[in-house]
């Protein structure tokens, strides 16, 4: 049976990968490496920086509490020691949640596309 693309899934990111995921720079996440101790991707012989799915997830969390939440580093940083697991579910419930109301204003448009009475 042959392999789809995208049945094998990538195990390390690079910096560039990770900060085009988000829409920043690739320096903001270089920054939140050093101010947020939960960040700690590996580095390969030439020092590049590898995100595991792991930093990614963590780095998603900070991203949600920083740039959507409005919080502080400060805050965030407060908030992650606090409850690590419970902000992430929560942040990881308000992402599925985004992504079935993009899916479900999808099939609006086209229902209302294809004039359907």
């Amino acid at each position: 049976m042959p392999y789809k693309e995208r049945d094998i899934e990538k195990k390390y990111y690079s910096i560039g990968e990770v900060a085009d995921m988000f829409k920043v720079a690739t320096s903001l996440i270089r920054y939140w490496e050093g101010e947020f101790d939960i960040i700690k991707p590996k580095k390969d012989k030439k020092g590049n920086r590898r995100f595991t799915t792991d930093d990614i997830e963590k780095i998603r969390l900070i991203f949600h509490l920083v740039k959507e939440k409005g919080y502080t580093l400060q805050g965030a940083q407060e908030i992650i020691k606090k409850d690590l697991h419970q902000i992430a579910t929560k942040a990881a419930m308000v992402d599925k949640l985004l992504t079935i109301k993009g899916f479900l204003i999808e099939i609006r448009d086209n229902l209302h596309g294809n004039n359907l009475p």
